[in-house]
């Protein structure tokens, strides 16, 4: 191990829990030292893979000005000496000053040094060819732009490299310096080569512009802050993008993060994945995040963390988006509140029009998908599954939430899929009105499947809702159901398949099956199709089935879990006609068909006991055993 670097490497380590950075918002200034940072598994910060090895190809550059590194020493070839291009090397310190403003210069690095830097000023836009390059800087950036003009970055083809900066700064002047690879202008990342940064004493990679990746592979190996940090915007069209940070895996401060495609994989410690903070009273900045395709694989482990978070709304038009969250919520004492880790967080709305989603969330009082404003869901495919307990906080706490929205949630299409456990766990929720126009939604849930503050529409899709614990469908306000298919099971008495309290329950289109230990009863003067409300005991897996006195079948359903003591069943079909004797046979047997969680179709049914028979002789008929406990709500008694 030569001596430069053993000295790197001892001092990396002596200074990993002494690190701090300085704010963004206070760029000027340089410090270190914070013992709150946590290492972070594949390549942190500080951990220098002495192994690296560089691979420069044969290539051209048009405009060309080369320098090659060795060991302590840079070799320079500068063909535009005498157009304004002045180049000054100290040892592997390279800083090039370009006054040119007519041919966009490509500088092309490459070659190794433990102890070297390059600084640009530059009054034109310019390239930089990455041609095999493995800079790890003493006392501040690997590559430090110190000029406002764009910079169009090419990873060579077959090569790799490197670039690590300093666990401290060394000042100069009041220039900005906070990443590995800092800028002042904007970066635009393109080529077939790799590019691995270190990100030491703050960022991996910055500008205070904005950055652009169009292919190649980019990976932050580690960084006591943010991997990627940008003011204006950051946009992601093709290539691989692999970041591990302490900080935020993406931050943009003052502008939107734009995904259009890529292979993406995020990994953070105490940060967000992707973010966007601007919190600022300038209605012209939108802080917004979109997707509209690539792959991603994001994981956030810390307290109160995010996959997703934005200060303005979140769209996902296309891609393929997997979150491991394993995040606990915390107490936030700022806020005087409780902050919960969530896959995707948006202070304002959400928009799913395209796509798949798939999250896993295991910390306490872990979120999904948290939403401040409106969620709307057109397409795509939603996965959701919470192991996390409930966060308690003296008297307030917080439970694990599938998806949630404090405004209005409106599903049109695509297909959800909810699994939740532990105490107060939900599924899908709105503060305000929720409404399903279409889509397959399948919830198990331990508390509430479907749960809304004020109102609840049903007009179409396939649901299945069966809870552990409590309701299968809950609406604090009134309830509507005009058409789709609904089997609900909530568990036994007092807890309801459907549930409004005492609140309007119309019904007028749709199947719908409720099993619980009671019912809120449709409201029979706005409700215009026939319901039938049964009280008996069920067991797990029963076949209940209706028929008309000619032996028409209404429907046949499997009792999803057992009721011992009462079992109430609210049936509403279109296949109820009134004035009609109709009889409720139980078991028996079913043979051919397809069946919805239980709701066969097509089947052929076998006869087995008969329990009960019934006349619809009024828009609601209550047929068995129904105790004053249950099937008296909804202002139909």
């Amino acid at each position: 191990m030569k001596l430069e670097r053993f000295f790197l490497f001892f001092i990396g380590l002596m200074t990993i829990f002494a690190l701090s950075c300085s704010s963004d918002d206070d760029e000027s200034v340089i410090d270190g030292g914070t013992d709150e940072e946590e290492t972070v598994e594949e390549g942190t910060e500080n951990n220098v893979d002495e192994n690296f090895v560089t691979n420069s190809q044969d290539t051209t550059f048009v405009n060309a000005v080369t320098i090659a590194f060795s060991g302590t020493t840079a070799t320079v070839d500068n063909p535009y000496a005498e157009d304004g291009v002045s180049i000054v090397t100290d040892g592997a310190d390279v800083v090039v000053t370009s006054t040119n403003t007519v041919t966009e210069i490509n500088y092309v690095l490459s070659g190794s040094t433990t102890n070297g830097s390059v600084k640009i000023y530059s009054d034109y836009k310019f390239g930089l060819g990455f041609n095999g390059v493995d800079i790890i800087s003493g006392d501040g950036p690997a590559l430090n732009i110190q000029s406002g003009k764009k910079v169009t970055i090419t990873l060579v083809g077959g090569t790799s490299n490197r670039l690590i900066d300093g666990t401290t700064y060394t000042a100069t002047s009041n220039e900005d310096m906070k990443a590995a690879f800092f800028s002042e202008g904007q970066l635009i990342f393109g080529g077939a080569g790799s590019l691995q940064v270190q990100g030491r004493y703050k960022h991996g990679i910055c500008s205070d512009d904005y950055i652009r990746i169009n292919g190649g592979v980019v990976k932050v190996a580690g960084a006591v802050k943010d991997a990627i940090h940008a003011n204006d915007y950051i946009r992601i069209d093709g290539g691989t993008v692999n970041l591990v940070s302490t900080g935020d895996g993406m931050e943009c401060e003052e502008g939107y993060i734009e995904i259009n495609g890529g292979d993406i994989k995020i990994s953070t410690v105490e940060g967000d994945a992707i973010k966007t903070s601007y919190s600022g009273t300038d209605t012209s900045i939108t802080p917004y995040i979109t997707v509209n395709g690539g792959t991603f694989d994001i994981t956030t482990v810390g307290k109160g963390s995010k996959g997703l978070k934005s200060k303005g709304d979140i769209t996902i038009a296309k891609g393929t988006l997997i979150f491991v969250s394993k995040g606990a919520a915390y107490y936030d004492t700022d806020d005087a509140d409780i902050s919960s880790a969530s896959a995707i967080k948006a202070d304002g709305n959400f928009l799913m029009q395209d796509g798949t989603v798939t999250i896993t969330s295991s910390g306490s009082g872990g979120k999904g998908i948290s939403i401040d404003g409106t969620i709307t869901i057109d397409n795509g495919t939603i996965n959701v599954t919470t192991t996390g307990d409930q966060f308690v906080y003296g008297s307030d706490d917080t439970a694990a939430k599938a998806i949630k929205s404090d405004g209005d949630l409106t599903v049109n299409n695509g297909t959800i899929t909810i699994k939740t456990t532990k105490t107060e766990a939900e599924g899908l929720e709105s503060k305000a009105t929720l409404t399903i126009n279409g889509g397959t939604i399948e919830i198990e849930t331990y508390d509430d499947c479907i749960n809304a503050s004020n109102h609840i529409a049903i007009n179409g899709g396939s649901i299945y809702c069966y809870s552990e614990t409590n309701d299968g469908i809950d609406s604090n306000g009134t309830l509507t159901i005009t058409g789709g298919t609904i089997v609900s099971s909530g568990t036994t008495s007092p807890e309801e398949g459907i549930d409004c309290d005492n609140n309007t329950f119309k019904i007028t289109g749709g199947t719908v099956i409720g099993f619980g230990g009671a019912t809120s009863t449709p409201t029979s003067s706005v409700t215009t199709q026939r319901c039938v409300i049964y009280g008996g005991t069920g067991t797990a897996n029963q076949l209940i089935h209706i028929a008309s006195s000619d032996g028409t079948g209404v429907l046949t359903v499997k009792v999803p879990r057992s009721y011992n003591s009462q079992m109430v069943m609210l049936v509403s079909s279109p296949d109820l006609k009134a004035s009609t004797s109709y009889t409720i046979y139980t078991g028996g047997s079913v043979s051919g068909g397809t069946d919805f969680h239980g709701l066969y179709s097509g089947e052929t049914y076998t006869k087995g006991t008969s329990a009960n028979t019934f006349t619809t002789s009024s828009m609601v008929t209550t047929v068995g055993n129904v105790s004053s406990g249950g099937g008296m709500g909804g202002g139909g008694r």
